[in-house]
């Protein structure tokens, strides 16, 4: 496929005009420099510190992590932005806190943190040995252009720049310089990516392959159809279990206590009455009833002549593609679905829409556009959810509402309770839901089903972490989760995972003894058909011929057909000639299939397509320019390291000692 990396403002669209750090945003990959900005007024980086490391050039400070020339890198920023990283990852990774996170794992964010912050100080030496200097104005016009600053009048508002820089911990000065750092950097950089030019040969080459079709004869063959017969014997029992350890294993399991509170478990307890509902519904009557909609197709031609012509010819809901044909290029032929009467622009237009029968050609009527001919085809008629109905998601909603207002109090309340008795000590009336017994890392029973643990997808898989990363006995402490949930773990039983014996394992050996022959039968019966057509110049000309041989509809890398598995059309798109053969395993199938058919693309009858490609290679190429440049910089401003501070660093975020250097 071809890489087509978007910059921001593509990405984020027009309306997201105060993400303006779009060059340095797609330069630094999520880099801190892009994201001080972007994430101002939804992230709060406190105290983020990449304006101390501009506002302090040319200072010499005895906590600075590495210099780039006359930057420094601070310690502090360097500390900040991995504090602001570490939450994101441990999220990525399902975990409900950093502290989780291997520390492996912590000190690869860490390098690549120091990375970033290096290259980022790279590029702004770089905008200076060169000599760029943004005008005042220009970098006063993009903060004035930037939406999240403007008032109801749609102009900039001192008050509100000021209130929102105050609430993020930004100062006007350390704005004011990333921005200038930010234009100084595109201006350095933009010619770079934007001169690259990418060979005929080498769009043609990647069209040719992202356009070409290609057909396939295929059959499969099915696990389960294959027939075992032969009934195992103890000695076989025996040796399969031995040769598959693997296969017989009991997982870990502990048993937990754990506690949730959210929302959702204090709504629960509220109670809610049948009037109290019944207003709610009243309330959102709209919500509850839905007009009458009709989908309509509509002409609009320029006189009277043409539309009473028109509907003459226009005699059944078949003819509509005729129809627009006929309209000329001076007409508008549109289809409208789902329309509500209050949906349409003309108001007289609209009634007649409404009034007009399911099809049957309308019209002409005058409008401001010109003489319209119309035709219903569907009416979907006013309808009104009844009480009874979604009288369940009232109670939810208004519980919902009520209980978010109560979960502080709430928390506190539990936090209290556990801090002075553990899991043995909540109030029932606090609308914490209590659940204990066994469970493995999958979050199952012993009887395979999943443990009944409260909330979402997302709290469950962090209660399950928590679970199995909590030692034994420790003190129970209240985590904030996903979703706004609060809970606490205690871990009071852990049975280790263990091999089973040949009589523990039981049923599950002859059922994996004749799940494996099976496998093998269907094996056997795919390689003969391979074979076969091996000889024989394809499926189709297999005697006597395969049983349930399909054929496919052309296929194409952009374009992968669903009834096609996936591992057999990555390994048909290898294929060299017409008539050639392959046998794979896909699913709980063998498949066998041959290409029949290659066809290559004509780039003068898919210019768009080709042009896409032309494009998206073109703009990966003036990336990959972009980052080389980026990374060449490394040799003529060597970033000097404070060996001693990055040590110190590593150490904490690894929470060890760390000898090696975060180079």
């Amino acid at each position: 496929m071809v890489r087509t990396p978007c910059s921001v403002r593509l990405c984020l669209g027009a309306g997201a005009g105060f993400f303006m750090l779009s060059f340095l945003y797609r330069v630094f990959v999520d880099s801190w420099v892009g994201r001080i900005v972007a994430g101002l007024f939804f992230l709060a980086f406190i105290g983020f510190g990449v304006g101390d490391v501009l506002m302090n050039i040319g200072t010499e400070r005895a906590d600075v992590a590495a210099r780039v020339g006359s930057r420094p890198i601070l310690v502090q920023s360097y500390q900040n932005a991995l504090q602001s990283e570490m939450p994101q990852v441990a999220q990525s990774m399902h975990l409900s806190d950093p502290a989780q996170i291997p520390p492996a794992t912590r000190e690869q964010v860490a390098r690549q943190v120091l990375q970033r912050l290096v290259l980022q100080a790279e590029i702004a030496e770089a905008a200076d040995r060169h000599g760029l200097i943004v005008p005042d104005s220009v970098v006063r016009d993009e903060i004035f252009s930037i939406p999240a600053f403007r008032g109801t009048n749609g102009q900039f508002d001192r008050a509100l720049f000021n209130d929102r820089l105050h609430r993020t911990g930004m100062t006007e000065g350390r704005l004011i310089e990333l921005v200038r750092q930010e234009q100084a950097s595109r201006v350095l950089l933009e010619p770079i990516r934007d001169g690259a030019t990418v060979p005929d040969v080498m769009v043609r080459r990647l069209f040719d392959f992202e356009a070409q079709t290609r057909t396939i004869d295929l059959v499969r063959v099915p696990f389960d159809s294959q027939q075992v017969t032969a009934t195992p014997t103890p000695a076989q029992l025996a040796r399969y279990h031995a040769n598959h350890p693997w296969e017989f294993t009991a997982p870990e399991y502990r048993h937990a206590r754990v506690v949730v509170l959210s929302a959702d478990t204090i709504g629960r307890m509220l109670d809610i009455t049948d009037a109290e509902l019944q207003k709610s519904y009243q309330d959102q009557a709209q919500t509850f009833s839905a007009p009458e909609r009709r989908s309509v197709q509509i002409v609009t031609v320029p006189t009277q002549d043409r539309a009473t012509a028109l509907r003459a010819r226009w005699t059944d809901a078949g003819a509509w593609a005729q129809v627009q044909k006929d309209a000329g290029r001076d007409a508008a032929a549109v289809e409208l679905p789902g329309m509500k009467q209050t949906d349409i622009p003309s108001a007289d237009l609209g009634r007649a829409i409404f009034a007009a029968p399911v099809d049957v050609t309308q019209g002409p009527v005058k409008s401001e556009g010109g003489w319209v001919v119309f035709r219903v085809t569907t009416l979907t008629p006013a309808h009104t959810t009844p009480f009874a109905d979604v009288k369940q998601a009232l109670h939810d909603q208004i519980a919902h509402t009520r209980a978010q207002a109560l979960l502080a109090d709430r928390v506190q309340k539990l936090q209290d309770a556990i801090a002075g008795g553990g899991l043995d000590s909540i109030p029932a009336d606090l609308g914490a839901v209590a659940v204990s017994g066994d469970l493995d890392a999958s979050g199952n029973t012993h009887e395979g089903t999943p443990a009944p643990i409260p909330g979402s997808d997302a709290v469950r898989q962090a209660v399950i972490a928590r679970v199995f990363s909590q030692a034994k006995g420790a003190s129970p402490v209240l985590v904030q989760g996903p979703d706004g949930a609060w809970y606490a773990v205690s871990v009071d039983g852990v049975t280790p995972g263990h091999a089973l014996d040949l009589a523990e394992a039981g049923p599950r050996v002859a059922a994996a003894w004749q799940a494996d022959a099976r496998r093998h039968m269907a094996d056997q019966q795919a390689t003969a058909f391979y074979n076969q057509a091996q000889g024989q110049g394809g499926l189709a000309h297999v005697t006597p011929a395969v049983p349930g041989l399909e054929h496919s509809q052309p296929i194409s890398p952009m374009q992968p057909a669903p009834e096609i598995p996936r591992e057999v059309a990555a390994l048909i798109f290898r294929l060299e000639k017409v008539g050639q053969n392959v046998m794979t395993e896909a699913g709980d199938s063998y498949v066998v299939a041959t290409l029949t058919a290659i066809n290559h693309p004509d780039p003068a009858t898919q210019k768009d397509l080709y042009g896409r490609v032309r494009a998206g290679l073109t703009q990966s190429m003036g990336e990959d320019i972009e980052m080389g440049y980026g990374g060449a910089l490394e040799a003529i401003v060597k970033p000097r390291p404070n060996e001693s501070a990055l040590r110190a660093v590593m150490a904490e975020v690894t929470g060890g000692q760390n000898t090696g250097t975060a180079q």
